[in-house]
């Protein structure tokens, strides 16, 4: 996934064996690079380039697989299938609430769909050495944690007797 990555970055002068390509290196003889210099940006790029493809081959890095499931709330693993479909346990309390048999098929419509753009943005993402998943679940992460660190400041802060228009949050009396 190294390479890949490295290739994502410098796939315009370099081929994916890690040599540089002809039109890249008449783009850098025109633009006044000396042969040398050239020759030079090569062999470090070429030696970064094997660095990173020994890596890959004798040190993988972990690559966890999350799938669009992994992302739904509380409620919506209470409604749906790992596959977008409605858990026929909640359908059948939704049909007793009142809700048409309509509205559940496009929630059931609308699921399926954010799944499949999910796969395919996880897809494309790992294509050029991506783990879309994994930085899905960071960032998922990073705000929760966000969120608290903001509700215990917004508590400090009231009990400093902050301006409330300087405060985080909305305070609710």
């Amino acid at each position: 996934m190294r390479v890949k990555r490295w290739l994502n970055t410098h796939g315009r002068e370099f081929n994916s064996d890690g040599s540089l390509k002809p039109e890249a290196r008449a783009q850098m003889l025109s633009t006044g690079m000396t042969e040398g210099a050239i020759t030079s940006y090569t062999r470090r790029m070429q030696k970064k380039y094997n660095h990173l493809k020994q890596l890959d081959e004798t040190e993988p890095e972990p690559w966890p697989i999350y799938t669009a499931y992994d992302f739904f709330t509380e409620e919506e693993k209470r409604q749906f299938n790992p596959d977008g479909s409605l858990k026929p346990e909640y359908k059948k309390e939704a049909l007793s609430m009142g809700i048409s048999q309509g509205w559940l098929e496009e929630m059931e419509r609308r699921k399926k769909i954010e799944i499949d753009n999910y796969n395919e943005l996880s897809t494309s993402h790992a294509e050029i050495g991506i783990n879309f998943g994994e930085q899905q679940m960071n960032s998922l992460l990073a705000s929760r944690r966000n969120y608290e660190q903001n509700i215990q400041q917004t508590r400090a802060d009231l009990r400093n007797f902050e301006d409330l228009d300087s405060l985080l949050f909305d305070v609710v009396f």
